[in-house]
């Protein structure tokens, strides 16, 4: 193998947070190298065929050349290589910190950042020029925590919580006519979990309070993660919510929850495996996980997007919060910011509005902003991906130096018209975007049985229905803080909410 070396794009960033010592050398370090495809994608909407796991493996996967060149980039790297896995385009490396660095070119320094420290790099990823052409990004040098629980739980003290109106995840669908004589059956709902976990007890005590069998609900373990309760105001309260809002509104459906851990090879670790299950094959995936693209590596957002990108070819729709802190999304340099993963243009985007209702019909419906302590749904739009065409067709037009519009659809997020859900023993109501997008990873399990087939990734279907097919309710007023509703698309509330009924018509 060649010795020169050359620097792996998209692998620039710093280290959050502040130096808090010297790495460990001897410490064991895993690595995610994930490989570019063996040959390209052409997806369904473009004209391309919808592809069987089987089929997908055969052309699309790794190459057995790149993944021998891993092999020997390993061995002369003295680093030991762990799970292979040609689908996923993924090969684990393991090693000490030290040979890590060597390996990579990188440095390691011990950082703090919001009260946990973590291993950072410091400098670009260096590899050898005739490997770097074959890899996509290499995840889990740096273990910072990569992404957020989309929820907001509903402060009791605020001065109108008493007045403040919750629902059942089975109201809400109601009040956006989700479709009749389906429940799911048949399909499999996948989600992506970074943390936290359930009690069984709580699951099943839950869907006695609605009447609703219990779900069949699996966990699996990535990266060593696993179903770890610890209390309701941690990321329990995500787990719980994800489980509960698609258990309810696809209540025949199978539910699948992948556990890994919170980094940006976690991440994407947990999507692949989830994407690739041949066991389990989910139709649908739901997360409710992330922050702003400003904290993401290109190279990281690089390898989601690719990944979503083969759930697309496959006829898995991916389901994602647009974020819980409005235009900015938590970003306190001044400038707008959008939410990744949600913001990668083959994930349906999902965004928050406030549902106020009266006996069984919706009375209003705004975007979701309880101003910067109480949370606002996310939008904006990307600096990361291009504007994609289905966008551009649907005559959307970014600001100078904006791409791909986000969110695509939206749904109830307000924690003051949040869900009433089960965590830990508590009752509690729960709002944010991340009941947004299992609430529509439900509608879609939905649609799916009704179809007799996946919708997969529907988004430029959506986006070219005609506003007489009434498929959403168009949310008009509100804002996220930079941008305000108004009839059609828009950066704060996306297509709008769905009418389910409709919208199932519109796809048949």
């Amino acid at each position: 193998m060649a010795t020169d070396k050359v620097t792996l794009p998209g692998t620039e960033h710093r280290p959050v947070g502040t130096p808090a010592g010297t790495q460990p050398a001897d410490e064991t370090v895993e690595v995610s190298v994930i490989l570019k495809p063996k040959a390209p994608l052409v997806l369904p909407h473009e004209g391309g065929p919808l592809l069987s796991r089987e089929e997908f493996a055969a052309k699309h996967g790794a190459s057995t050349a790149a993944i021998d060149k891993v092999k020997q980039f390993a061995a002369e790297n003295k680093l030991t290589v762990g799970e292979v896995s040609a689908v996923r385009r993924t090969v684990k490396l393991e090693g000490t910190a030290a040979n890590m660095e060597q390996a990579f070119s990188v440095k390691f320094e011990q950082y703090e950042h919001e009260g946990n420290t973590y291993r950072a790099r410091i400098g670009e990823i260096k590899l050898p020029a005739d490997l770097a052409p074959l890899v996509e990004a290499v995840l889990g040098l740096d273990n910072r925590q990569q992404a957020r629980a989309q929820f907001r739980v509903r402060n009791t003290a605020l001065p109108h919580a008493a007045t403040a109106v919750s629902y059942t995840p089975v109201q809400v669908a109601e009040l956006y006519q989700f479709p009749a004589g389906a429940d799911g059956t048949g399909e499999t709902v996948g989600i992506i979990e970074l943390g936290g976990g359930y009690i069984a007890a709580d699951i099943t005590k839950y869907f006695t309070s609605l009447k609703i069998k219990n779900p069949s609900l699996t966990s699996v373990s990535v990266d060593k993660g696993k179903n770890a309760p610890t209390n309701p105001n941690g990321a329990d309260g995500e787990v719980s919510l994800d489980i509960e809002v698609i258990g309810a509104v696809a209540p025949g459906a199978k539910i699948v929850v992948y556990f890994t851990k919170n980094t940006s090879q976690g991440f994407q670790d947990a999507l692949t495996t989830a994407i690739h299950d041949t066991t389990n094959k989910p139709s649908v995936i739901s997360i409710s996980w992330g922050s702003a693209e400003s904290t993401w590596t290109a190279q990281a957002m690089t390898a989601f997007d690719s990944a979503a990108q083969d759930a697309a070819a496959l006829g898995v729709t991916i389901c994602a919060a647009s974020g819980d802190n409005g235009s900015s999304d938590g970003v306190t340099d001044g400038k707008n910011h959008v939410d990744f993963p949600a913001s990668s243009p083959h994930i349906l985007a999902c965004g928050g509005t406030s549902l106020q209702s009266a006996n069984g019909v919706i009375t209003s419906e705004t975007v979701w902003n309880d101003g910067t302590q109480g949370g606002a749904g996310g939008g904006g739009f990307s600096n990361q991906f291009p504007l994609p065409s289905w966008q551009s067709s649907a005559n959307i037009k970014p600001p100078a130096g904006g791409g791909r519009g986000v969110p695509d659809v939206c749904g109830d997020a307000d924690p003051e018209t949040g869900y009433n859900v089960q965590v830990d023993g508590t009752s509690m109501v729960i709002g944010g975007t991340s009941a947004v997008a299992p609430l529509w990873s439900g509608l879609i399990a939905l649609l799916n049985q009704k179809l007799g087939k996946p919708v997969g990734f529907l988004s430029p279907d959506l986006y070219a229905l005609p506003t007489t097919a009434n498929a959403f309710h168009d949310i008009v007023t509100g804002s996220n803080g930079a941008f305000s509703a108004g009839p059609g698309w828009d950066a704060a509330s996306g297509l709008g909410s769905p009418s389910g009924t409709n919208l199932l018509e519109a796809l048949e």
